[in-house]
C-alpha cells in the first residue's frame, strides 16, 4: 500500500512524518540502527532529489542513524550495489529507508509516496537495479511515459528542492517528537541540541490517500 501526499499542502510534513512513524512502526524486522539510503545522481536535476535530502540529513548528529547518498558521494546506478553490500555488512540489524525520485501519471506530479516494502530504482528509466528499501520514500518529479530521460534533465531544481525540504523535515520531525514523547523509536536514537526542530503534529493526515503499490 503506497500513501500519495501532495507536497504543496501546508501540512505536508507533518502527514509525511506520521505515515512515515506508522510505516516504521508497521515493520515487522526486527532492527538496532536506521540506514536511510537516498539514491540518485547530483548531475541530472529531477535525479538529485535523494542526494539533496542525504546531504541535509547528514549535517545532523542522528544516533544510531546512518545516511548514504549525499550531494558529495552520490549513491546511484554505478554503486547502489556496492552500497547495499557494505550496508548489509556493516549494519546487518538496519531498517533500511529507500528514498528516491521517482517518475508517475502526471496527475500526481508533485506527490509524495511513502509506505513499507521496497522500490527498484531506475525502473523508470527502464533501468534494471535490485530492489531496495524496507520502507521508501518517493517523491514524482516527472511524469512517465514520455522522453523520461529528457524530463529528468530539464526538472526545475526549484521544484526539486522543495519536495526535498518537504521530506527532510518531516524526518526530523520524528526524531523532535520522539525526544519529546520518546515513542516509535528507541530511547538512543534521540540527542539533540535543544531549538533545533520545529514543532510536529499530533494529527493524522487525513488528506493524504492511498494506493495499492501494485
Amino acid at each position: 500500500m503506497a500513501y500519495y501526499i501532495n507536497q504543496k499542502k501546508r501540512d505536508a510534513s507533518s502527514q509525511l512524518s506520521y505515515l512515515l512513524k506508522e510505516c516504521i512502526s508497521n515493520c515487522e524486522k526486527e532492527w538496532e540502527e536506521l540506514v536511510f539510503l537516498c539514491i540518485g545522481s547530483d548531475r541530472i536535476t529531477g535525479d538529485s532529489l535523494g542526494p539533496y535530502i542525504g546531504y541535509q540529513l547528514s549535517r545532523y548528529c542522528l544516533n544510531h542513524t546512518v545516511v548514504y547518498g549525499t550531494l558529495e558521494n552520490p549513491v546511484h546506478a554505478l554503486n547502489l550495489s556496492r552500497t547495499l553490500s557494505a550496508i548489509h555488512q556493516e549494519h546487518p540489524k538496519s531498517l533500511v529507508v529507500a528514498i528516491d525520485a521517482s517518475l508517475g501519471a502526471k496527475k500526481h506530479l508533485g506527490y509524495i509516496t511513502v509506505g513499507n516494502g521496497s522500490i527498484c530504482p531506475g525502473a523508470g528509466v527502464r533501468k534494471e537495479l535490485p530492489a531496495v528499501g524496507d520502507i521508501y520514500i518517493t517523491g514524482i518529479v516527472c511524469a512517465s511515459g514520455f522522453l523520461e530521460q529528457l524530463s529528468l534533465q530539464n526538472t526545475r531544481l526549484s521544484f526539486v528542492i522543495s519536495m526535498a525540504d518537504v521530506i527532510t523535515e518531516a524526518i526530523l520531525s520524528i526524531y523532535a517528537a520522539t525526544q519529546r514523547r520518546r515513542r516509535f523509536l528507541p530511547e538512543a536514537f534521540f540527542h539533540f541540541p535543544d531549538g533545533r526542530f520545529r514543532k510536529d503534529t499530533k494529527s493524522p493526515p487525513f488528506a493524504a490517500f492511498t494506493e495499492d503499490k501494485s
